[in-house]
């Protein structure tokens, strides 16, 4: 029995180093045909053949085993990613249900307090400012939508910081915008509220700008509620067209009309209006 065994071990060794010898053979053989510019003998031709025969036998199953891998890989990233998504979805369902529910409650609200023409009540259009005339710098601007945007006149216009004017004139495919600057006349006022650091509360309107020190005056005050500098300035939405909320600016000073007879509040503008490049229209 041990001598039985020894010879097959011994028959394997053989086996294996004949078959080596054959594979370096082939090797050898391959390399001098192909830098021979003959054409390669019959057994560099069966060898070669056999070679690629064999190759061809071991590689399929590796190939196919490593295509299944990658199946398998991408599935599982599609399963992850199809994972991803769903939760989105859900979160995006979620978040509209927690919206409709603030809106509800929002206009609840507002009945309860007699409330209307919040900016919630109002969507916001983006424009670019077009153009702006050196002789109507603190009087006037042109921006790129019209009514084709759904823009009419009267609406509030904000830039980059608050409240800065309203629509005067509207054509199809731009505006323009009378800026709280304009000191004439004719201009149509704001009506604007303070708030003090008590939540006590003063109205009145935009009556001019003053150009010099950057200031908007605020006017026909008749509260005596104490107001200081600091204290945040907003649109009232008294005048009906303007929705209230619409930030203004902060109180620079209180002081009194040439006559000592009013009071007159300055405002410092959230908006510096020399730069003004784009703004947001409020829709109703």
């Amino acid at each position: 029995m041990f001598k039985m065994k020894n010879i097959f071990t011994s028959r394997r060794l053989v086996i294996g180093v004949i078959v080596v010898i054959v594979a370096i053979g082939a090797i050898t053989l391959g390399a001098r045909a192909h830098n021979s510019e003959k054409e390669p003998s019959l057994p560099v031709r069966v060898i070669s053949d056999v070679s690629g025969w064999t190759s061809n036998i071991v590689n399929t199953p590796i190939r196919a085993v490593k295509g299944g891998f990658d199946s398998i890989d991408e599935l599982m990233n599609t399963y992850q990613e199809n994972g991803r998504l769903t939760k989105k979805v859900d979160d995006l369902a979620q978040t509209k249900v927690q919206l409709q529910v603030l809106q509800q409650e929002n206009r609840a609200l507002k009945d309860q307090l007699k409330i209307s023409n919040t900016l919630t009540d109002y969507k916001v259009v983006n424009a670019v400012v077009t153009s702006r005339s050196p002789s109507s710098w603190q009087t006037q601007l042109i921006i790129d939508k019209g009514t084709n945007a759904g823009l009419k006149k009267g609406l509030s216009v904000m830039g980059s910081g608050g409240l800065i004017g309203r629509i005067t004139q509207v054509n199809t495919t731009n505006a323009k915008v009378e800026l709280i600057s304009d000191n004439s006349q004719v201009s149509d006022r704001f009506a604007i509220r303070v708030q003090n650091g008590d939540g006590e509360t003063v109205d009145g309107i935009v009556t001019s700008f003053n150009q010099s020190k950057n200031l908007i005056v605020m006017g026909q005050i008749t509260s005596s509620v104490s107001v200081k500098k600091g204290d945040l300035v907003t649109t009232s939405g008294l005048g009906g067209v303007t929705p209230s909320g619409l930030y203004v600016g902060k109180v620079e000073k209180v002081g009194s009309d040439n006559y000592g007879l009013s009071k007159k509040i300055y405002i410092k503008p959230a908006t510096d209006f020399n730069n003004i490049p784009v703004v947001s229209v409020a829709i109703p």
